[in-house]
């Protein structure tokens, strides 16, 4: 009886408490303790937390918090540390991870038939799609590549596509394994709520409950009309591909192009006077406009968003006249923005964005 053939798959890598963790190879003493990196490292001042370690997380610290909630939940934790973002070092270390991805081939990747595939998702997750017998092997190999090359550890999501290798990844958290295909998708994620899914967030399961909708395997077998009456034609059908574990059986190695560039900044003290309002919006039209001119790629519409206090944000958008690098423009049509807004409220934040022409490969 000969080997077992060549299979395609799809494997998700994702760094472990990616950065984190490269905070802790610069600084060693700070394994094992409770890290949170986000906004300058103070928790005093208003910002969210980047990422925050194991240590961290389990006493409740998360992503996207704000620095002074995770502030309360450590504040009789001995040895918890905040620190600052440092997207310069996270970008050299990431690209020294998908450098080393890109490297795995026929040489080296344990019985593949063929070149492997990587397709970035951001600083620390990558999609690969492979041919082996032996995905497990392989993901192991690719773990040992990365931990060699960089120092980090990753875990890695087995499936037979994207959406089940990208859920399968949490299951092996940290640093482990797991295989989630058509075979074992109701067994393991069938009784599980619908935000387990990848792609459907707290206010999406919120409304599938109030449509008697609260597991997996409910969303699988809800009949597409139902769900396009309370979701839309294309929205409803989608959501329930999702709950069959339905995805791309085949990632895109080409190179992610961005559509735009937006800056955003979070005032220490609410701004509360009109021309400071204009005056931030302007500067941050300039910083994104700069951005624009490095990518070759003139401006083509400008969005404006605004937090007021506490925490209630809106957005808006309008079209340039035409596709422009001029900054002047750029700002007057960004500031002009802030008409559509209540002037009576507190600023607490402020974004200018800035999507740009479609590169003409």
């Amino acid at each position: 009886m000969g080997a077992p053939a060549p299979h395609r798959w799809i494997l998700h890598v994702d760094l472990d408490q990616f950065i984190a963790a490269v905070e802790m190879l610069r600084r060693p003493e700070l394994s094992g303790r409770p890290v949170v990196v986000g906004g300058r490292g103070d928790p005093t001042e208003r910002g969210v937390v980047s990422t925050a370690s194991y240590r961290a997380r389990e006493f409740g610290v998360g992503s996207g918090m704000p620095l002074k909630v995770a502030a309360r939940k450590l504040r009789d934790v001995p040895g918890a540390v905040f620190l600052p973002v440092d997207a310069e070092a996270y970008t050299a270390a990431s690209d020294v991870v998908m450098a080393t991805l890109r490297r795995l081939g026929p040489a080296g990747a344990n019985e593949t038939t063929g070149d492997v595939l990587v397709q970035v998702l951001g600083w620390d997750e990558a999609f690969l799609q492979v041919d082996t017998a032996d995905p497990e092997s392989f993901a192991r190999g690719v773990q040992a590549a990365v931990l060699n090359a960089s120092e980090l550890h990753c875990s890695v999501g087995i499936g037979d596509n994207t959406v089940r290798a990208k859920i399968a990844t949490d299951f092996g958290k940290p640093r482990g394994t797991f295989r989630l295909t058509a075979a074992n998708w109701f067994e393991v994620m069938g009784a599980r709520d619908t935000s387990a899914l990848w792609g459907i967030g707290a206010k999406t399961a919120k409304k599938l409950a109030a449509l008697g909708i609260h597991t997996v395997e409910e969303l699988a077998t809800t009949d597409d009309a139902v769900l396009a009456a309370a979701f839309g034609p294309t929205t409803g059908p989608w959501l329930r591909r999702l709950g069959l574990g339905w995805g791309r059986t085949e990632v895109d190695p080409e190179p992610y192009v961005p559509r735009g560039h937006g800056r955003e900044t979070t005032f220490q003290q609410d701004l509360t006077d009109r021309a400071d309002v204009e005056a931030e919006i302007r500067t941050l039209a300039a910083r994104v406009t700069d951005d624009v001119r490095v990518e070759g790629r003139p401006a083509v519409r400008v969005t404006l968003k605004v937090r007021y206090a506490p925490f209630d944000t809106h957005t808006t958008t309008r079209a340039l006249t035409e596709p422009t690098f001029d900054g002047a423009a750029i700002a007057d049509a960004a500031a002009a923005l802030v008409e559509r807004f209540d002037h009576t409220r507190a600023v607490r934040l402020l974004g200018v964005r800035l999507d740009m022409a479609a590169p003409e490969s």
